[in-house]
């Protein structure tokens, strides 16, 4: 079956898209056609909050404790994945993202899958101006212009890393400079049935730390109208995974399913008050989440460090039609 088939049989998302897209004074006309992506089936591995900084007395060398700075631990479960992407969810050098920080402490663990890395940006990054030390240490790998804010292909899926420290990039809602540019991405990419999106804050969370970031209600709903399947996170020191939801949280069987991941190894921290539609949680485990992304479906487990027993699995087929 055709992508253009399956665009013309499954409208929903796309009448959705282009009323968001006029909300926002997107011009549709002069868009470039965007060919079909080969098949593949890529595998991903996710989590934030990741090194500890090499001045914590709980460094220990890069080696940690019982209960911190686990960086090295979780970069052995990404190497037992042997993933195609890497995506570190933001916090990924602690205390403020110094340049010289990420090549004592996330370059000696992390780092050694730097080639393939395409990270998103945590409010830690921005303890240095400008984001500089993430910046120069990701380079390339970080997207263009230091926006904090780009996209790629990877398989037969179209791949979003977004900025969520709105205060850093002239705010997330309507007429931001980066809502518009997701809106142009996601119908540049619309013929991709499958949308993968990440940052740093999550939009929903039971974790005791922060809880729901409302700002970014506008970015959840562009994604969902425009079909994509999956956001994932970071921020709250935990792992949480929510049922199908719209924007506002509530279930949607067509909606955007929540992961937050971030037991990437600094520390892991209690719960608040239990947030509505959440299905899993987690707060006792190191690891990261392992993503298939198949041609029409996204498989996921979370997968522990050594020694425990905690995860996560299963499947859903995309929801969101070729756009």
């Amino acid at each position: 079956m055709s992508f253009d088939s399956i665009h013309k049989r499954t409208p929903r998302h796309r009448r959705n898209l282009a009323r968001a897209l006029r909300a926002l004074g997107v011009s549709l006309c002069g868009m470039a056609a965007f060919a079909s992506p080969a098949s593949a089936y890529p595998v991903v591995g996710a989590a934030g909050d990741v090194a500890c900084s090499p001045a914590s007395r709980y460094f220990n060398g890069g080696y940690g404790t019982s209960t911190r700075c686990h960086m090295r631990q979780t970069a052995r479960v990404l190497l037992g994945m042997s993933p195609n992407r890497v995506l570190p969810l933001g916090d990924i050098q602690y205390e403020r993202g110094e340049y010289s920080n990420f090549l004592r402490s996330y370059d000696r663990s992390w780092g050694r899958f730097r080639s393939i890395t395409r990270p998103a940006l945590g409010n830690h990054e921005y303890g240095t101006s400008g984001a500089s030390g993430y910046f120069h240490y990701f380079g390339w790998r970080a997207g263009a212009n230091r926006r904090g804010y780009y996209s790629f292909n990877l398989g037969s899926w179209h791949v979003v890393s977004l900025n969520s420290n709105c205060e850093e990039v002239g705010g997330c809602g309507p007429g931001s400079r980066q809502l518009r540019w997701l809106a142009n991405d996601l119908y540049r990419h619309r013929r991709y049935r499958c949308t993968l999106a990440y940052t740093h804050h999550p939009r929903f969370s039971s974790g005791n730390e922060h809880g729901n970031r409302r700002e970014l209600r506008y970015m959840w709903k562009l994604l969902d109208d425009g079909g994509a399947e999956a956001f994932l996170s970071g921020h709250e020191h935990d792992y949480e995974r929510f049922a199908p939801l719209d924007y506002l949280g509530r279930r949607d069987p067509n909606g955007m399913i929540q992961f937050v991941v971030g037991t990437g190894g600094k520390n892991l921290r209690g719960w608040g008050t239990l947030k509505p539609n959440t299905a899993v949680r987690n707060n006792r485990t190191f690891g990261v989440l392992k993503l298939a992304l198949h041609d029409r479906k996204l498989a996921w487990r979370f997968v522990p460090e050594a020694g425990k027993s905690f995860s996560d699995r299963s499947e859903r087929a995309c929801t969101g039609p070729a756009r």
